[in-house]
């Protein structure tokens, strides 16, 4: 005779081991996840809050083969001062100007055009960014 072992009703006696652990790895993830969107809010807020002086390219002129303008709207806190860089490259991707330009106008917006001296012809500008000093 061979012993037939009788399994209990499902359910009948609480969760078994696995529906126990995979709670316990949801609640973790739940919280991790929590945690993370936390932290990225955070950082957002730190980045455009802690932001004193920011920059819009509104266009560049390519003027001849050894200069370019680039127009920028500058935003900043009144008073602030910074330093806003400019590049400029070539048709092949190389860079032919780079520029660091100091911000230190009065007012909270600043409306000029800088000019780049190029080692080759432009094909384009961008403005690589902004920091307060």
């Amino acid at each position: 005779m061979t012993a037939v072992r009788e399994q209990p009703p499902e359910g009948r006696y609480g969760r078994s081991a696995d529906e126990r652990a995979d709670r316990k790895l949801k609640v973790a993830g739940a919280v991790l996840g929590t945690l993370f969107l936390a932290m990225i809010g955070w950082f957002g807020w730190h980045y455009v809050v802690d932001s004193k002086i920011s920059a819009e390219m509104i266009k560049f002129d390519v003027v001849s083969d050894t200069e370019v303008q680039v127009h920028l709207e500058i935003r900043k806190d009144e008073g602030a001062e910074g330093v806003c860089t400019l590049r400029s490259r070539s048709e092949d991707g190389a860079e032919v100007a780079r520029k660091d330009v100091t911000v230190a106008e009065p007012g909270s917006r600043v409306d000029r055009v800088y000019s780049l001296r190029t080692t080759a012809r432009a094909t384009s500008a961008e403005l690589m960014g902004c920091t307060a000093r």
